[in-house]
Parts: structure tokens; sequence; C-alpha cells
């Protein structure tokens, strides 16, 4: 079976288990690294940056002091999920990420060309996700505490990017919940706040349409768990006298990443877009070029007889198997 389609039976399943687990009382905690909404009331895990959020709100004081142990706990689950899973998180587990994926099958369904992105647009752009994931630090941080002597904000402020995250109204959509489909008039923060909530799910929903994952180049989830990119269970590396710049897995990646067909002395390529879908090394045409890779041990690797036979063609026979004429020498 092609890993895509491997890929897609697991996002299922996690998306089913991360909105319903909780009505047959199951639950991963409030703590993982992945778009799992906290707003989903049957929901079987839950973000990790709802929590994160609501600790960094805290004064300073309490922060470090009554509550540091359970942020250290908190803090410490996330840091092991991530360690184990990394980006995968992102290819195979994250509901956000799949919902992308089915607008994108829907769009090739019918028969409609996606658009891509220039990289000079695309390394122009890579600083969004670490400002998103600083301001989600920052703007808490200013409700518990006076930063730099400024006024504190108020609590309409908290959980600023849960509260423009498009998971909020979306994924409770499949509890039939359609509460967080609303404007907020209730104070200008949460006008102007909801109001960016119901723009960029439209974006959302209409960007995920026309090219693949293009939110996931924008998630401060993403920017969290490239802290693990090098020292994460799950990985990606090649070999690059193997490679002949064919440009498969440029043209296969999701994420359009050009450095895994462009680089050949760099080994380790799960870069900070890489969402270790596994495409790249199943459309690789070249034996060992690409290889994912557990606790540093190739678990898939590409081979040409694997690539002709996803392709639906028979591997070349060796040579000494190829007819002869019986009275040649």
């Amino acid at each position: 079976m092609r890993i895509d389609r491997i890929r897609l039976i697991v996002q299922a399943f996690c998306f089913v288990f991360l909105i319903y687990g909780g009505i047959l009382g199951f639950s991963i905690g409030n703590a993982v690294p992945t778009m799992a909404c906290i707003y989903a009331e049957d929901r079987g895990g839950a973000c990790f940056l709802y929590p994160f959020q609501r600790f960094m709100s805290l004064p300073l004081s309490t922060l470090i002091g009554a509550t540091i142990l359970p942020f250290l706990i908190y803090l410490g689950t996330f840091f092991l999920w991530g360690l184990v899973f990394g980006k995968a998180f992102c290819g195979w587990i994250c509901p956000l990420g799949f919902l992308q994926d089915l607008l994108t099958r829907a769009r090739q369904f019918l028969g409609i060309d996606g658009a891509r992105f220039r990289w000079a647009s695309r390394e122009r752009f890579q600083w969004v996700k670490y400002a998103l994931l600083a301001l989600l630090i920052l703007i808490p941080m200013g409700i518990g505490n006076s930063l730099g002597g400024l006024p504190k904000l108020s609590g309409d402020w908290a959980v600023p990017f849960c509260q423009i995250c498009p998971g909020k109204p979306l994924l409770p959509l499949f509890s039939g919940d359609t509460s967080h489909l609303l404007i907020d008039f209730s104070s200008p923060v949460k006008l102007a706040l909801t109001s960016l909530l119901m723009f960029l799910t439209g974006v959302f929903l209409i960007g995920g349409f026309v090219k693949r994952r293009w939110f996931c180049l924008y998630c401060p989830m993403a920017a969290l768990l490239s802290l693990f990119d090098r020292i994460g269970f799950v990985g990606l590396k090649k070999k690059g006298e193997a490679c002949t710049r064919c440009g498969n897995c440029y043209r296969a990646c999701p994420m359009e990443i050009r450095e895994i067909a462009d680089e050949r002395d760099r080994k380790h390529m799960v870069t900070q877009d890489c969402i270790l879908c596994m495409r790249c090394v199943e459309v690789c045409p070249e034996n060992k070029a690409l290889s994912a890779t557990l606790l540093g041990f190739p678990v898939f690797s590409a081979s040409a007889a694997g690539f002709l036979k996803r392709q639906g063609c028979a591997p070349p026979l060796p040579i000494e198997d190829f007819p002869h004429d019986s009275n040649s020498n």
C-alpha cells in the first residue's frame, strides 16, 4: 500500500479519536503538540497552546511559585510528545492538517490545478510562525504582568492565538457545535479578535483548497516542534551521493521544500517546514537516497524497485536474468 494511503488512514483515525474520543472516556491530555481544539467538547486530547497561554497569563510570582510544579510537568509532557513524534504530529496526527489534505483531495477530484508559492515568497514569510509564537507568549504575559512598565492587558486578550485559530469554529462543528461561528460585540477586543477569526477561517478553507498545506507554513505549533528537528526519535536522512536531483521529492512534497532536492551535503532533512509525511521517500527512485528513520535506524528507504512497483511497472531484470542467445559466446 502506498504511504500516502496509509497516512490518510492514520489521519482519519487520529481525527476521530481527537474529536470524539472523550465520548468513550479516552483522553491523552491537554499537552498534545497538535491542533486538537480545546473547544471540541467530546475531544480525546487537546492542543498544548491553550493551557500554555493560560500559564503565561499568570503573574510571574505565581508562575514560578505556587504553579511551578504543574507548569514543569506540563512542559515535560509536551517535551516527551515532541521528542517521540516530532513533526510527525503535523503530517500524521493534526486535525487541521487532515482537513487541509481533504480539501486538496477534493480539488484534485474536481480536476482543478493547485497553486504554488514562489520560493522567494516562502522565504520572505518564514518569520510569521515565529512572530505568532512570540505573540502568544507575550500577550498573555501582559495580562498578569506589567511588561516594560506598560498597563496590564484586559482579560479579553486571554488565549489570543486560540481566539483567532480556524480550529476553534471548525473542529467543534463535527460535534454539531456552531456556537463559535459568531462575531462577539461585547467589547472592542472581542470584536476585533472574533472578526479576525471569521476572516482567517474563510482564508483557511479557501487557501487549503487552492494550495496544499498552506496554513502549516504559518503555524506556531510547527515553530515549537522545530525544537525537535534534530533530536526527535523520527527523522529523515539523505544520502547525497545517491541523489541525481531528479526533483521527484520536491514535486511530491506537500510543503514544497526545495532543500530536499537541492541539498547534497546535508544529512538531516527535517527542515522547519517538514511535516514528516514521507512522500519524498516514497517517490524517490534512487536506492537509499532518502530514508525515514526511528532512533537513527532506517525504517523506510527509497528504492528503485519500490518506486517502479508503486508506478505499476515491473522492476528491471538483473543483468544475468536478461534473455540471451544460446549460440552466443
